[in-house]
């Protein structure tokens, strides 16, 4: 006979949710499992809990997908385990079996609005699909959708009708999904401050950077911890859709570098240990500098215990060059640019957090690029020999050129995987492999777009939407090519 003990079993879950937000990812695991031995209720949310620790944090791609299908053993009907099942083989670059899934999870649930939006958005581009647009168009009318389900089906139809040279109708369906996942945050949604911005960047310039000495911005303890290393970090950072994604999987098709995704680590530090930020930089201590230092290197030896190279691919650690630089001296920044009006409307068009409110808002968008880039500024002229602009149009027109520069930057032999890889347009990519090699994760917006081949349309976008983008001309002043 089978003994349930709730109250054991649920104080188990709740400590492994606990440990599970403070990073204590093997011991929230074994919280989990053990509230699943002591038959906590609805197993299936632990094994989802399991499931996301090994996916999201872990890298372990087959321990996540066993744990999801242990949950639907428990409930075949679990939606949030159909659409994270979905979502870890778009990850892994399994379209067919991404698209049965989700398919799958609208029989089970056909007002499943979120499964709907993700299933248009693994649809080929260049392809016309009238039947899904007009499927799109009932759901986001639907009285019972959500505004977070609206956001998500707008953004979804605005990608079809883009892709349909319907450019009008697209821009209007992006702006109503902006608009409406403003609305699904109500009333906690904080509006972005232009005026704060501009302060935080002031304050970054001012003392972004630890100084242990008259001109030193490491550690001694740091310089030899960089010398001793084993694997040199790579911050591979900029504006979102900047080509941040392609650059870090063009480089993982190097045999010497592992893609370590966007690591939350020095964010975290920035937000939490270290306020008030970046202030408190003026009384690091450098026994604290060399602390924080080695459990980010132990970090990077987790996810590439082989590999000479490791990347972080956080864009928003633009912000944190100074604190990088600092605990990590022997640090690669890759900076990755984009013409800035196909930049920002790129990120117009794509459904980010909330939190990023600058996003939900055409004119904020264009304020914080301009911050950003009086930011990178200051950083390159601290850092000059440690910043490498990795440009994406460049890459497109001539990327053979563009990756030998990054190759020779980071000091990597050769220019990458040994293959060709035909462009968008006719053009042939030689000696460099697909973005993204198949099997291997990809956590990022740009799921599907790292996959194809190496293309062309997405460079010069932007001037599809001339009108609509008129506003952001003033604000770009002096930044525009």
């Amino acid at each position: 006979m089978e003994l349930r003990v709730p109250g054991i079993a649920d104080s188990l879950f709740n400590l492994g949710l606990r440990q599970k937000q403070a990073g204590q990812f093997d011991a929230a695991l074994d919280s989990y499992q053990r509230a699943l031995d002591a038959k906590v209720a609805r197993p299936e949310e632990a094994h989802l809990n399991r499931s996301v620790i090994y996916s999201v944090h872990l890298g372990q791609h087959e321990a996540a997908e066993r744990e999801l299908n242990m949950a639907l053993s428990c409930n075949p009907n679990f939606v949030p385990a159909l659409l994270n099942l979905a979502n870890l083989h778009e990850d892994l670059g399994d379209k067919a079996r991404a698209g049965a899934a989700y398919l799958k999870l609208l029989d089970v649930d056909p007002r499943c609005f979120e499964a709907l939006a993700r299933y248009a958005n693994m649809q080929p581009p260049g392809e016309s699909h009238p039947a899904l647009v007009a499927k799109l168009e009932r759901a986001r009318a639907d009285a019972g959708a959500s505004a977070a389900e609206r956001a998500s089906l707008g953004f979804a139809l605005g990608r079809l009708l883009d892709a349909a040279g319907n450019y009008r109708a697209a821009f209007a369906a992006y702006k109503a999904a902006n608009d409406a996942s403003r609305e699904s945050v109500l009333p906690r949604f904080t509006a972005y401050d232009r005026a704060a911005q501009e302060q935080l960047v002031d304050r970054l310039i001012a003392g972004g950077a630890a100084r242990f000495g008259d001109l030193s911005f490491g550690d001694p303890t740091c310089f030899e911890q960089a010398r001793a290393a084993r694997q040199r970090p790579v911050f591979i950072c900029g504006m979102f859709r900047s080509g941040s994604t392609l650059a870090e999987q063009l480089l993982a098709n190097h045999p010497g570098v592992v893609a370590g995704g966007e690591l939350d680590f020095v964010p975290r530090l920035a937000a939490g240990e270290l306020l008030p930020f970046p202030e408190s930089l003026r009384t690091l201590a450098p026994q604290r500098c060399a602390a924080l230092a080695a459990h980010y290197r132990a970090a990077l030896a987790r996810i590439g215990p082989r590999a000479a190279f490791v990347t972080d691919k956080r864009p928003d650690n633009f912000l944190y060059i100074g604190l990088i630089k600092t605990l990590l001296p022997d640090a690669a920044i890759v900076h990755t640019t984009r013409n800035p009006l196909d930049n920002c409307l790129s990120i117009y068009f794509l459904h980010l957090d909330q939190a990023m409110s600058y996003a939900l808002d055409l004119e904020d968008i264009g304020h914080y690029y301009r911050e950003y880039r009086r930011l990178m500024t200051h950083w390159k002229k601290m850092f000059p020999s440690d910043i490498f602009d990795f440009d994406y149009d460049a890459l497109v027109r001539d990327p053979q050129v563009q990756m030998r520069r990054l190759c020779a930057f980071l000091g990597i032999k050769g220019d990458g995987a040994p293959q060709g890889v035909p462009l968008g347009g006719g053009g042939q990519l030689d000696k460099i492999g697909p973005p993204a090699a198949p099997g291997r994760a990809v956590k990022t917006a740009s799921v599907w777009q790292v996959r194809e081949p190496l293309y062309r349309r997405s460079s010069g976008r932007a001037a599809n939407y001339a009108e609509q983008l008129e506003v952001l001309r003033p604000m770009l002043r002096g930044l525009l090519p």
